[in-house]
């Protein structure tokens, strides 16, 4: 058995990924505010990207999500409140009402995008375009075959 460097404690490995993660995530947020989106928080870019371009129920949301009805029944009406989602009636079941993405919704997730493709080139011109693809590649020999997973937010809670 390897011997743990004491310089290098193995619980910094996943804080310093943590810490990574924020970064990436609070720049993400502080530019779609200055980009009109300011009332979109980590927890809606899971939501909308589970709603997914056909929409579903606050059930099935709730499922995708890894959350309780309850809180995906709150997340939505925030979000509607705001305009990034709406309830209309399912074309196919008159019995349910499906959440769908609005063209607002929409227009944050493509700015996600984008801004995502900024951050990363920050990073690059940053540490190198080389050791940001040999840190992604590395991330992806790593995790999990299913890690791109829209259930983050229950797996937190749970």
């Amino acid at each position: 058995m390897a011997t743990a460097d004491p310089a290098r404690p193995g619980f910094a490995l996943p804080l310093l990924l943590l810490a990574g993660f924020r970064t990436l995530i609070d720049d993400l947020h502080a530019e779609l505010a200055r980009e009109g989106h300011p009332e979109l928080r980590p927890l809606h870019g899971f939501v909308l990207q589970a709603v997914g371009t056909d929409g579903t129920t606050a059930t099935e949301l709730g499922q995708r999500l890894g959350i309780s009805k309850q809180a995906a029944g709150k997340t939505v009406d925030r979000l509607v409140a705001v305009g990034y989602l709406e309830r209309v009636d399912d074309p196919t079941d008159a019995r349910r009402r499906l959440v769908r993405v609005t063209a607002r919704g929409a227009d944050g997730l493509r700015r996600s995008a984008e801004i995502f493709d900024r951050l990363r080139q920050r990073w690059a011109d940053t540490l190198g375009a080389e050791r940001v693809d040999a840190m992604e590649d590395d991330l992806g020999r790593m995790a999990s075959a299913n890690w791109f997973r829209l259930d983050v937010p229950g797996w937190f809670g749970s």
